[in-house]
């Protein structure tokens, strides 16, 4: 057997989903401090968190609307094909199998589909199963054809995202299946500066990443915001907080808050917000880490980024949006996911009853924050049993290099 170093190809990343990416650039990232070469297929969207961390990215990319393959809505499945998005994947399975050779190793991050992909390149593979968990219903079922590809002998090592689905694979599978912590939750763990003034509480905005999607959440949460009793309203009582990915830009945001009441205030060069009567909402701009970390409780329309909440121990209030990521089914299975950290009032979506129902909840989350000094400790032990400890990227390269050339 030649040493883990002897071959100079690369590993490939092979993942199908925005969240995915995220932790496929984080492995890789880990997997290139060890002295190993990197490159990426996203399977789905541009793949822009490869980019970001200098990981080259196979092939010409396009996005979607929906953010990945539309597994949240029937509307989401016909809105792909409509946008040619399943010709587009087939596109970028058959450059797989054209350049699968120049690979010592493919490294898949996601589901049955890049599964089923990497097993016909015919290459060694590994396999983080991000997108399956056995909290959902107790006892994963995996989708054929997931578990034979799993199975075969040219799978090296297989890594669960919850120790619960580790035990359940493994059973099932007749394999080692490990769980080493989720790349994903070390992106909420960078250093951050501190936010902007020194209120009682936070509450921190979650709309999304994906346009147009994202600006109609935001619109939602600001009218969850109005609902506010007078007591919250005040910046010294109550800061709010907003992490916005940079294509939500103030020119998006202006006009709809203009039309719902508030007035966007430049402060600097870098800084804005939001102010409507006492309400002061801060604009953030590349400062999700310290949104995360910072804010009591977090009203959130997203997927990953609501994963990442949780395992800092912080209570998740969703708003349920029309999509096409966050519908109703989506929020639904998250809290089967996620476990009893995350809330989530009735009504339908955007109606003034769930808009209503939203603001009471928010309210009595943050006065049981205030004084439940056992609850907020529940909340830090369920964020490691759903998601983990840091680390997790590092954990996986570690072991990965294990298996290279084996």
């Amino acid at each position: 057997m030649k040493p883990p170093g002897s071959d100079p190809r690369p590993i490939l990343l092979l993942s199908n989903g925005h969240g995915e990416d995220l932790s496929g650039a984080l492995i890789g990232q880990a997997l290139q401090q060890r002295g190993l070469a990197v490159e990426a297929l996203p399977l789905v969207g541009h793949g822009r968190a490869y980019s970001q961390a200098g990981i080259r990215v196979r092939g010409r990319t396009r996005e979607y609307s929906t953010g990945g393959l539309g597994y949240t809505s029937v509307w989401g499945r016909i809105t792909e094909v409509v946008q040619g998005q399943i010709l587009y994947l087939l596109s970028r399975l058959l450059l797989l199998l054209r350049i699968a050779r120049r690979y010592r190793l493919i490294l898949v991050v996601g589901d049955v589909i890049p599964v089923i992909a990497a097993w016909l390149s015919g290459r060694p593979t590994a396999t983080y199963l991000v997108a399956y968990s056995s909290h959902y219903e107790g006892k994963l079922r995996l989708p054929w054809p997931c578990a034979p590809c799993l199975r075969g002998r040219r799978t090296r090592a297989i890594y669960s995202r919850d120790a619960l689905t580790g035990a359940d694979l493994t059973g099932q599978l007749q394999r080692p299946v490990h769980f080493l912590g989720n790349p994903f939750f070390d992106g909420a763990l960078s250093p951050s500066e501190p936010l902007q003034g020194t209120p009682v509480q936070r509450l921190g905005l979650l709309p999304g990443s994906r346009l147009p999607e994202a600006l109609h959440n935001l619109e939602l949460m600001l009218r969850v915001l109005e609902r506010l009793p007078e007591a919250l309203r005040p910046a010294e009582r109550l800061g709010l907080h907003a992490a916005l990915v940079g294509k939500l830009t103030p020119q998006e945001v202006a006009p709809l808050a203009s039309r719902l009441g508030w007035k966007l205030q430049l402060e600097g060069d870098e800084r804005c917000c939001l102010q409507r009567g006492p309400l002061l909402l801060q604009l953030e701009w590349g400062r999700f880490a310290a949104v995360v970390q910072q804010c009591d409780l977090l009203l959130s329309m997203t997927g990953t980024a609501a994963e990442q909440c949780v395992g800092l121990g912080k209570p998740v209030l969703q708003l349920v949006g029309e999509g096409p990521q966050f519908t109703e089914n989506f929020a639904e299975a998250q809290r089967r996911l996620l476990g009893p950290g995350v809330f989530c009032a009735g009504g339908d979506p955007g109606s003034d009853a769930q808009l209503d129902a939203t603001a009471d909840q928010l309210e009595q989350l943050l006065e049981r924050l205030l004084h439940d000094t056992r609850w907020r400790s529940e909340l830090q032990q369920l964020g490691m049993e759903r998601i983990g400890s840091g680390g997790g990227a590092a954990r996986m390269a570690a072991d990965l290099h294990t298996h290279l050339d084996g």
